[in-house]
């Protein structure tokens, strides 16, 4: 069986010749501020940035009955870990773009996400958004940035044709569903080009938020039905494999096919998966490009990068989520039963953690390559501090 390790290990940032890190030592972090930092989504950001070497929580904020409380009275916590010493007494804010920070991740509701992002980016603020409302926008990148990290180049036409100034602008990560998904696909249209894609999900109830599915609606059941989830997965894989040409993004033209359902299983997607190639393929051949799928120099100095985000394991019963759902931290796809299809060339069955990878730790990953790019600036630093920055390569 391949193994793998979910070591820092395998992901810290890269050493240079005197085996020090290729960051800045300095005092000052950037500040990030949580819009809908009470729900499941939103707790796992706040999670992650405990003791984030890049990053420092300042602000959370989410709707109006959370307004005024701490957020440990705010928000019903539903992690194992408890809630960071450093998050347990900010005071949640409201929704108005006027929060003590340099950027904001947004994990709001779709039903208020789309204006209140905007508010934001007018305001000035770099919104990070795990929300659906501005993914297959026109001027947004939608990044996963070991597969598109150059879409940020619309960034400034973003800003020009919306009028936001200051350093505001919007990027996006895609559904859960598709987060997976599209980390596979990378490599192999990379190695080989894409035709067509058939795939049928079978996704955990995490990925329904909190109350989620009824209990007695998916217990010892599977529900054949998620609410807008297969078109989002026929569409944004389109735009993330596509190019930016300067003015547009151009899909990538693909034939794609989605059939989702819910499972009682807590975390993790599982996806089975068959696609045909542009060029013929060995079974060996799709393995090794899967397996030997690496990140630039750039991402694998950011702190939550894997270098290798794809797993390939050769048992036959895996990937399972109960197994091997935390791989690579929760941010590696692992892939299993490559074999032939019959009716297209490849199938395989693939499993990413919809709350790190398909959500959180994609918000996350974001933010460390904007802040890398410097793509944030300090909103009201004080004199003599300084911001942490990569070194300029």
């Amino acid at each position: 069986m391949s193994g793998y390790s979910t070591k820092s290990g395998d992901k810290r940032m890269p050493e240079d010749g005197a085996g020090n890190a290729s960051i800045k030592h300095v005092r000052k972090k950037w500040r990030a501020g949580v819009l809908g930092a009470t729900g499941i989504v939103g707790q796992r950001l706040v999670s992650l940035l405990a003791d984030h070497p890049w990053f420092e929580l300042t602000e959370v904020a989410a709707s109006e009955r959370s307004s005024g409380k701490s957020y440990a009275e705010a928000a019903r916590w539903h992690l194992d870990a408890p809630i960071p010493a450093a998050a347990r007494n900010l005071v949640v804010k409201g929704l108005e773009p006027s929060l003590d920070c340099d950027f904001v991740f947004s994990a709001l509701d779709s039903s208020v996400a789309g204006p209140a992002e905007e508010d934001f980016a007018r305001a000035g603020y770099p919104v990070v958004s795990n929300s659906r409302n501005h993914r297959m926008d026109p001027d947004v990148p939608l990044l996963i940035p070991e597969v598109n990290a150059a879409h940020l180049n619309a960034i400034p036409l973003q800003q020009k044709l919306r009028g936001y100034e200051d350093g505001g602008f919007i990027v996006t990560n895609p559904n859960c569903s598709t987060a997976g998904l599209v980390l596979v696909l990378k490599p192999l249209a990379d190695a080989f080009g894409l035709e067509k894609i058939f795939v049928v999900t079978l996704q955990a109830v995490s990925g329904a938020g909190y109350p989620g599915v009824a209990s007695m609606d998916i217990h010892g059941n599977v529900v054949p039905f998620i609410s807008g989830e297969e078109e989002k997965m026929e569409a944004e894989p389109q735009k993330l494999l596509g190019k930016w040409d300067g003015a547009r993004f151009v899909d990538a033209g693909l034939g794609l096919s989605a059939h989702c359902n819910r499972v009682p299983v807590l975390d993790g997607h599982l996806e089975c998966v068959s696609l045909s190639l542009k060029k013929i393929a060995s079974l060996a051949e799709v393995r090794e490009a899967l397996r030997h799928f690496e990140v630039s120099a750039e991402l694998a100095a950011l702190p939550s990068a894997v270098r290798h985000p794809v797993v390939v394991l050769d048992d036959e019963n895996r990937p399972q989520p109960r197994r091997d759902v935390n791989a690579g931290n929760g941010m590696a796809a692992v892939v299993g039963r490559v074999r032939e299809c019959p009716l297209l060339d490849v199938k395989l069955t693939l499993l990413s953690h919809n709350l790190v990878r398909g959500a959180a730790g994609a918000a996350l990953l974001n933010a460390e390559l904007l802040a890398a790019r410097g793509l944030f600036k300090s909103r009201s630093v004080a004199a003599g501090e300084e911001l942490a920055e990569p070194v300029s390569r």
